[in-house]
């Protein structure tokens, strides 16, 4: 029987697991939502500019394309697949988008060919993966260099700018009588889509079930390998619409524009407690990783703390998110399985 093959037991699929718990009765996400209130309450306090409307626009406005691509990016990874790609794809959009702007085209036919050229990225990352079986890691890392070597040949290094200004506006704007940017808005509603595509559909039954067991998930009657075809293509328009806004919120075109973004997505995605092996996770805990990194990156920048510390903090988040459920799992499975009693009952 084919891997795509169609059964009438999908329903008999594995439950929705929950997201990583660290001690009894703490979840994970439940965690890094508290740590977000902290971080928040705390900026307020010991930065007067922190808690400002101007400032928390700002703030949201500069993590729009991160909370963007994390949602494609939670479902790829909950299937316990992963694209690297996506900040490349994010550049090459850009880089298209510039060229074909200054060749007199108009955004009105730029942005949905734009659509289409994301699309086919994200079908060439998920051919590779299910119809040839490749690692996804590898795939993505060697689509990452080819979707920047080919925005570098689509515009070279020079910067195309002087976007309409209508255009510009919504993508630096704000929902009238609030600090919410215009591209925030629309990631709080996508975001609202995918946690109910996640959590309370027969699809997000799913994509839980072929994280935490593939080949249970196969006999079950999923169409697994369609259903990871889609999740890359839908990262890939995800990514290349994210590059529109990027352009045009900062106003120019460039094929180096998202460089290390893809590395901001994972570790809110991770941070949020989705599992890396797949499986587990909250679209919650993900908004709340989003709104985390995000917090931090603004309170360290108006402390003017250097890009490079930045960095480091997002890393050693990424770290920390990785590394501590794990550890707290290790410890309560030795305690439930003393090595002495094990030796015991072996005797």
């Amino acid at each position: 029987m084919a891997p795509d093959a169609s059964v009438k037991t999908a329903s008999a699929a594995a439950p929705v697991t929950a997201t990583p718990r660290v001690g009894r009765l703490v979840r994970w996400d439940v965690i890094v939502t508290a740590l977000l209130i902290v971080v928040f309450i705390g900026g307020a306090l010991g930065t007067p500019d922190f808690a400002t409307g101007d400032n928390l626009s700002f703030a949201l406005d500069d993590l729009c394309e991160i909370a963007l691509i994390a949602l494609p990016m939670t479902l790829l990874v909950v299937v316990g697949e992963v694209d690297l790609s996506v900040a490349s794809a994010l550049g090459m959009s850009s880089a298209l988008l510039g060229a074909l702007w200054d060749a007199g085209w108009a955004i009105e036919t730029i942005v949905p060919l734009l659509i289409v050229v994301g699309a086919v990225t994200g079908l060439v990352n998920g051919l590779l993966v299910t119809r040839l079986g490749l690692p996804s890691l590898a795939v993505t890392i060697g689509t990452l260099t080819l979707y920047r070597g080919l925005a570098y040949v689509v515009l070279g290094t020079k910067a195309v700018a002087e976007f309409p200004q209508n255009y510009a506006d919504l993508a630096t704007g704000t929902v009238p009588g609030t600090p919410i940017p215009y591209p925030f808005a629309l990631f709080i509603v996508l975001a609202i889509i995918t946690a109910v595509v996640l959590h309370a559909t027969g699809a997000g039954r799913a994509m839980f079930a072929i994280g935490a067991q593939e080949e249970a998930a196969f006999f079950a009657g999923i169409r697994v390998k369609r259903i990871k075809l889609l999740l890359f293509v839908v990262s890939g328009v995800v990514s290349a619409f994210a590059g529109v806004i990027y352009t045009l919120r900062y106003g120019s075109a460039r094929a180096d524009n998202g460089l290390g973004l893809e590395l901001a997505v994972i570790a809110a995605v991770l941070l949020g407690g989705v599992d890396f092996d797949g499986g587990r996770g909250t679209l919650g805990g993900v908004v709340a990783g989003v709104l985390l990194i995000g917090l931090l990156r603004n309170l360290l920048m108006l402390r003017d703390v250097a890009t490079e510390i930045q960095s480091i903090v997002t890393g050693l988040l990424l770290i920390v998110s990785v590394l501590t459920p794990r550890i707290v799992a290790g410890v309560r499975e030795a305690r439930r399985h003393p090595r002495g009693s094990m030796s015991a009952s072996s005797q």
